[in-house]
């Protein structure tokens, strides 16, 4: 029985070209918060966004970003302008000094800012701590948390994009669906580099993007068994349907090397059942799955 997987622990980023700075910010920020979040450091906003588009990919969640205003490349504000597009629920702070005040004034305009703190912000407990629990608090109250699940990003009226959820449904493959022209569509299309001419992709939880997979590359990113573990078998059944099922059941059961092969799903209509009744083997019932 494999162990459920441990969701990630929604993050706090912190972007500063200054290693003094920035070492102090996510000093103080894994002290106060890093038993219930995963507290990221990033250098600049190049290398920040990069970080965001692989976390958007796997699912994780992003809770507060803290950008300092002066960087080199992409300053604070024009950070924060496109990590509102990868995620847009986040809350963001600009660490500003005195002389940059009426900038970060005018960015809660531009990018919707949340708060800025002059630095240095100490004592921590009295200017930092306390912005950024609200900051926490409202974040937490929202509900468009990313999942780490398969996400299939597709045309409503495709018949390739229709045939990929059919597959993962059929294999009892959790995914969660986005329309290529809504908004968290384009956002994942965005983080994934790829455009509308090449749908549907699927990203498997890991961040890995398949682009208009077949369903052999589909079974064999998201863990469906698509190669023989041994060289000779006693039985070989084709199609996996109650048939063939029964045909494998009854031939392990009498010692010989069995192995099934099915082209889609194993089990047909009957895996998806949510009990058989008396199914050969199990008088008792057994689900589909």
């Amino acid at each position: 029985m494999s162990t459920p997987k441990t969701p990630a622990k929604p993050a706090i980023l912190s972007v500063d070209d200054d290693p003094g700075v920035s070492r102090a910010v996510v000093r103080d920020l894994r002290k106060r918060y890093g038993e219930k979040y995963r507290i990221i450091r990033a250098e600049s906003g190049d290398q920040a966004l990069e970080t965001l588009r692989e976390m958007k990919l796997r699912g994780n969640a992003v809770a507060v970003i803290v950008a300092d205003y002066r960087m080199p490349g992409l300053s604070g504000i024009e950070f924060l302008e496109r990590a509102m597009d990868l995620y847009p629920v986040a809350r963001r702070v600009l660490l500003t000094a005195y002389a940059d005040t009426d900038a970060a004034i005018d960015a809660i305009n531009v990018v919707d800012l949340d708060h800025y703190l002059l630095k240095p912000w100490d004592p921590p407990e009295e200017k930092l701590y306390p912005v950024i629990d609200a900051l926490l608090d409202a974040w937490a109250s929202s509900s468009h948390h990313p999942a780490e699940e398969t996400k299939v990003v597709g045309h409503r009226w495709s018949g390739r994009s229709s045939d990929v959820r059919e597959f993962l449904a059929r294999n009892q493959l959790a995914y969660r669906w986005y329309m290529s022209d809504e908004p968290e569509g384009q956002r994942l299309l965005s983080a994934a580099g790829v455009d509308e001419l090449s749908l549907p992709i699927v990203i498997a939880p890991n961040g890995d993007v398949l682009v208009e997979p077949t369903d052999a590359e589909l079974a064999d990113k998201l863990g469906l068994s698509t190669t023989l573990s041994e060289d000779f078998y006693d039985l070989v059944v084709i199609g996996g349907g109650p048939a063939g099922l029964g045909a494998a059941l009854y031939g392990a059961s009498e010692g010989l090397r069995t192995v099934l092969i099915e082209r889609r799903a194993t089990g047909g209509q009957a895996g998806q059942s949510s009990r058989i009744e008396n199914y050969l083997g199990f008088p008792d019932g057994v689900s589909g799955a």
